[in-house]
Parts: structure tokens; C-alpha cells; sequence
């Protein structure tokens, strides 16, 4: 089955459920969000089988907290460049979106057991608007992030998502951003992937269709291909939140597997 037919049997199945799915985009270069390439025309073509949410929560790679979840409460989030070195055009780009202040206290409520709090100081990452603006062009839908504590343990960002699961019952999209892959000290230009990235990759799909959590979060078990296909989690985390809010009745929906500069997995999926 082609990815249109895929993505044509998503759009087919929510309209006859209440219930948002899930989704992590591998978001990989910021220049995706300026660029005209399959990853950008992917998230155009996701965007248009999705369901209009309520209110989106997002958990961005990009927005990194030390002993504290932060789930941001601002009426409007202000665009973040968290980048440099890139042109002008990039830096030029805006994601108006309102926030989602009232729903984004309901998530601290749902999360007071991981100790979450509010935050007035960040907005919307490049982990967020760099896909949202393809998924929602229109900047129509109220948006919030929530952090990722760096401290945690990989179970940990999994229970987040488990925490959440409910607001998909609620008209919430929670949508999660980094990479499957993510290590660019070893970028390498036109070239194969490493065969670790693709080990890491490959692992990490199949345990996920197995709805085998424990071996993707179990930090000792994945041992150095873990820590070869990230040397920080940060990109890591988000995936695991959003397969924390996924359960058994779920269908599975990969997009965009492939590994990009060799060490970059833009592995995506939906579970609906």
C-alpha cells in the first residue's frame, strides 16, 4: 500500500471516531520548513488527512528542562529561532498561533504526579512550527509545548504519555517532534547511512509494532547503539511520549523512513 492510500485509509478511519490520533514527526534540518522536498511535501499531505483538534500539544526535542516538566501556559506563544547559521528567509518565519492557557492547566493537573508546572517564558521551538506549518497552515489551532525533563529516565517521558492518552478523548492532537536517529557529530553529506543507524532504526520500528516498550526504554539493555544513535536522548524522548499515549487498539502508520546525512533517521508515524 502506497503512502497516499495509507494516509487516504487514515482520513477514511477518523472521520468516524471523536478521537484524535497520535503522531511524532521526525523533523530533522529547520530547513525543512523553508524547503520544497518529500519531507516537507509528506507533512502537507498528513496535515490534509488530519482532523481539525481542539488544541494541539507538542512535545518538541527543543525544549529541554533539568528536574521539572514545564508545560508553557502563554495566550500567545512568540515564534523561537532556536538555530543559527542558516539564511535570513528561516529567521523570517512566524507561527501565530494562540496558545491553549486553559488546556494547558488541565495538563499540569494531569501531570501533577511528575511534578509539572507552568511556564509563560517559552512559545513555539522550530521542533513545533517547522512541522505545524505544514500539518496547519493556517495558524487557526491553539498550540502549547510541554518539556522534556532531561533528568528522567527513559520510562519516565513514556508515563507522560501515558498521562496524557486521555486528551485525545478531548479533541487534543499530541504530537511529538525530534528523531528516531539523531547524532550530528557524524554527519556525513551525500553519503550511506551507518549501518548503527539503521540497526537503531530498525529496532526501535520493530519493537514499536510489537508494542514492546520495555525494550525501547530500557537505556541499559539498548546499551552503545543507543548511545551511538544519540548521544544526547533529547530527540529520542519524544518519541517515546507519544507511544506512551498510543494503546493496543491503535493502528500503526509509518511515514518517511529514511535515514538522512547518514546519522538522521526522519522516521515518522501515526497511530489512529
Amino acid at each position: 500500500m502506497s503512502i497516499a492510500q495509507q494516509l487516504q485509509r487514515l482520513k477514511d478511519s477518523l472521520k468516524s471516531s471523536d478521537r484524535m490520533p497520535v503522531v511524532f514527526l521526525g523533523h530533522g534540518s529547520p530547513m525543512n520548513a523553508i524547503e520544497d522536498n518529500d519531507y516537507s511535501r509528506s507533512w502537507k499531505k498528513l496535515g490534509e488527512s488530519l482532523p481539525q483538534p481542539q488544541a494541539i500539544l507538542v512535545v518538541s526535542a527543543h525544549w529541554m528542562t533539568r528536574g521539572s516538566t514545564l508545560v508553557n501556559v502563554s495566550k500567545m506563544p512568540k515564534t523561537i529561532h532556536d538555530f543559527y547559521g542558516f539564511p535570513d528567509e528561516l529567521f523570517a518565519q512566524q507561527y501565530p498561533a494562540p496558545g491553549a492557557p486553559e488546556v494547558a492547566q488541565e495538563v499540569i493537573s494531569l501531570l501533577a504526579s511528575h511534578h509539572a508546572e507552568g511556564d509563560d517564558t517559552w512559545g513555539l521551538d522550530h521542533g513545533a512550527w517547522s512541522v505545524l506549518k505544514f500539518l496547519y497552515p493556517d495558524a487557526d489551532v491553539p498550540v502549547f509545548q510541554l518539556s522534556i525533563d532531561m533528568t528522567k529516565d527513559l520510562e519516565h517521558h513514556l508515563e507522560i504519555g501515558q498521562a496524557l492518552a486521555d486528551l485525545r478523548n478531548r479533541g487534543v492532537l499530541i504530537l511529538g517532534s525530534g528523531n528516531i536517529v539523531h547524532n550530528l557529530r557524524a554527519m556525513r553529506y551525500g553519503s550511506t547511512p551507518y549501518d548503527w543507524a539503521l540497526d537503531f532504526d530498525g529496532l526501535f520500528t520493530d519493537r514499536l509494532q510489537a508494542r514492546d516498550h520495555k525494550t525501547i526504554t530500557d537505556r541499559a539493555g539498548l546499551g552503545n547503539l543507543l548511545k551511538m544513535a544519540h548521544p544526547s536522548v533529547d530527540h529520542y524522548l519524544p518519541a517515546l511520549t507519544i507511544a506512551g499515549a498510543s494503546d493496543a487498539k491503535d493502528e500503526l502508520l509509518f511515514m518517511n523512513d529514511s535515514i538522512d546525512i547518514g546519522s538522521v533517521s526522519m522516521r515518522s508515524f501515526i497511530y489512529y
